[in-house]
């Protein structure tokens, strides 16, 4: 006799369904929290109390999967985000980055030309500023946050082998690098015994499926996970937008202006508005958000380990998480 599947509900999974990352045996959420939001300091995130309520709805969830930079609200974003850990350590995922100059952001600040880039110097020099702001011990990842294209690869592998050896990193990842950096980078390191590669962030979203073209494919070779960003395209896919309010965002020379340039980009696209029609009709099907049918289709995708998100609210990051809820 056949089942009757009325009422059964087909998910995702949830927070503490833990994936591995790439070829590692390190598990992670199936949902990255971002961090970018846990200070103000960059005139688009939250305060203290308001970031602590982030955190912990996630966390208590079963969340274990944090993601930050040395650059994020210049600084206070790993502050806060230590402070919160600090009871918890072990139970915790830590990703961070280097390679953003901070010094060429902070108003009245003598510019430092090392102080960026994928070099040796500004690894060990941000790592233990990372360290000191998270007051930790040891990064779980360490990211390279954008490839530069100008320190060999020999280098960068080199210095990020030296801080695992060390201690103070237990893996390391790429952000943001084309597929032939991965490539030659994870082959250089293997040959070398050096360490490898295990993650990958990029772009990727409904308006956005570049990376589709080699770096799925670069990363399903390589078994590097993929930790895509800007899902919901910086808030345009979530539907709040209509033409009227994208014409009278405020675009002026500021940091969170560069989210609100984004999205008015997205909007001078036509068929940006068609796709958007499109997943407000099926989050109106489904009785879903636009936000969750969106990270629900990243994370059906194949090669995605674990996209990233982020809230200002406890609010929104509730609707995100939603996304695992449903298939």
């Amino acid at each position: 006799m056949a089942q009757d599947s009325t009422d059964i509900k087909e998910t995702i999974g949830a927070l503490d369904d833990y994936v591995l990352l790439g070829r590692s045996g390190l598990r992670v959420s199936p949902l990255c929290l971002g961090t970018v939001t846990f200070g103000e300091k960059f005139g688009l995130g939250s305060n203290f109390e308001e970031s602590k309520k982030v955190f912990d709805y996630y966390y208590e969830k079963g969340g274990n999967f944090f993601d930050t930079a040395n650059a994020y609200n210049f600084g206070e974003s790993e502050e806060f985000l230590g402070k919160y850990v600090a009871d918890k350590r072990s139970q915790v995922v830590i990703a961070t980055k280097y390679a953003e100059n901070a010094t060429s952001l902070k108003p009245n600040l003598r510019y430092n030309p090392n102080a960026g880039g994928n070099h040796r110097k500004c690894l060990a020099e941000n790592l233990d500023e990372s360290l000191k702001r998270l007051g930790t011990g040891y990064i779980d990842i360490m990211y390279v946050h954008v490839w530069e294209f100008r320190t060999p690869i020999e280098e960068v592998m080199r210095s990020l082998d030296d801080a695992v050896r060390s201690g103070k990193v237990l893996y390391v990842a790429l952000s943001d690098a084309p597929a032939w950096v991965l490539s030659r980078a994870n082959t250089m390191a293997e040959l070398r015994g050096w360490s490898q590669f295990i993650g990958l962030q990029t772009r990727y979203n409904l308006l956005n499926r570049s990376m589709e073209c080699d770096i799925q494919t670069a990363c399903a070779e390589l078994d590097v996970g993929i930790i895509p960003w800007g899902c919901i395209a910086e808030g345009f896919l979530t539907g709040k937008y209509t033409r009227e309010s994208i014409a009278n965002l405020n675009t002026s020379d500021n940091m969170s202006s560069q989210r609100f340039n984004s999205v008015k980009r997205s909007a001078a696209n036509e068929q940006n508005w068609k796709i958007l029609d499109e997943i407000t009709a099926i989050a109106a099907e489904t009785k879903r958000s636009p936000a969750q049918v969106a990270l629900n289709w990243i994370s059906q995708k194949p090669g995605i380990t674990s996209p990233l998100i982020g809230a200002r609210t406890k609010a929104q990051l509730v609707d995100n998480l939603g996304a695992l809820e449903f298939k």
